[in-house]
Order: C-alpha cells, then sequence, then structure tokens
C-alpha cells in the first residue's frame, strides 16, 4: 500500500519539462498510466489546439480534430518509435486531420432582424473598427508572404511564450537556441513587408 501511493505522489515524470517529460509520460501510458495520459493531454492540448485554428476552424470543428489526435496517439502508443518527437507528431497529425472533409469551416447561423435589433451591440465604433480591420488584413498579408518555415515559427512562439522554447524547437526540429534569433529575422521579414505596403504607418 505503501509503494502505491509513494507512486501516486511521485510519478516518474516529476520535475521533468519538454522532450524528457513527454517520454516518460509516453512510457508510463503505454504501461496504462492514466494520470500520464492526463499529463500529456494537459501539457500538449494547448499546441494543438492552435494548430488546428490556425488551419481556420471554427471552435467546435477544432474540438473534434484535437479530440480525434489524441484518441489516434493512444490507440497506437507502441508504434511511436521516438517519444521525444511526440511534439512533432502530434503538430503533423493535426494539420492532417484539419484538412479533412469535417474540419472545413462551420457556417454561422443568421440572426433574424427582429433578434439583431433587440441585441445590445458589444461592438466598436464602425470608423474604429474600420482602422482595425484594415491594419488586420495588412499584418496577415504580411504574414502569408513570409515563409511557411517562419509562419509556423511565429504561431509556436506565441502560443508557447519564450519559457517553452525548447518545445518549439522539438515541434520545429531545430536546434533550441536557434529559435529567438530565427524568430527575430522573421519578425524582421514581416516588419519589411509591413512597411513596404505602408503598414508601419
Amino acid at each position: 500500500m505503501t509503494d502505491v501511493q509513494t507512486t501516486e505522489v511521485d510519478p516518474p515524470w516529476e520535475g521533468l519539462t519538454g522532450a524528457e517529460l513527454h517520454a516518460a509520460c509516453m512510457q508510463a501510458a503505454r504501461d496504462g498510466d492514466r494520470r500520464a495520459m492526463a499529463r500529456l493531454v494537459e501539457e500538449l492540448t494547448p499546441l494543438l489546439w492552435h494548430v488546428a485554428r490556425a488551419n481556420g476552424l471554427d471552435r467546435s470543428v477544432a474540438e473534434d480534430v484535437v479530440q480525434t489526435v489524441w484518441l489516434a496517439l493512444f490507440s497506437q502508443l507502441d508504434k511511436l518509435r521516438d517519444p521525444k518527437a511526440l511534439a512533432a507528431w502530434l503538430i503533423t497529425t493535426t494539420r492532417r486531420e484539419a484538412t479533412h472533409p469535417f474540419g472545413r469551416r462551420m457556417q454561422p447561423v443568421p440572426l433574424s432582424d427582429e433578434v439583431a435589433e433587440a441585441m445590445p451591440s458589444t461592438q466598436p465604433a464602425p470608423e474604429d473598427e474600420a482602422v482595425r480591420a484594415d491594419r488586420d488584413r495588412r499584418v496577415w498579408r504580411a504574414f502569408v508572404r513570409l515563409p511557411h518555415r517562419c509562419q509556423e515559427l511565429l504561431r509556436l512562439t506565441v502560443l508557447a511564450g519564450r519559457a517553452e522554447y525548447q518545445l518549439v524547437a522539438e515541434a520545429l526540429r531545430m536546434p533550441r537556441g536557434s529559435v529567438g534569433p530565427t524568430r527575430g529575422r522573421c519578425l524582421d521579414q514581416m516588419r519589411d513587408l509591413l512597411a513596404s505596403e505602408g503598414g508601419s504607418r
């Protein structure tokens, strides 16, 4: 009984981070440890969610995609040869699932005129909205003109933050020390693209 309690308090992944955490959880999950599965889901679901949403999926469809990816992983835990490559596998699988027919953007349900008129407005003034929309269009036009590698790096670093650069490095299969400098160069490229079309004004 004491051994069981100790295991509950001190799982094998305690104190680990990044790829080492993923590898330890993967091994424990293969042995049937549901806590390890839950830890993986907690750790990496934000990453999958970001990838699904970045592929243009609405909230409900993105949730379906993320759930499908986790089911795919847990149904073939023994087939993933390198547990340290888990983040990259999840990103690739999420991208693939997001392109399936069920992953197309859902159409919004239209409101009747009566209901629309009765609803209080939470939107900014038309002039402010026009300025914001124009700025956002310029930013996204510049973003999609970046190399694909830069787009992925910027998306993941926004999601993960500086504290999780190791996870970004694993997902993109690049040295951790290269993440910051490469991100800086990508942002410089984006600023140049914005400036070229007047986006910096």
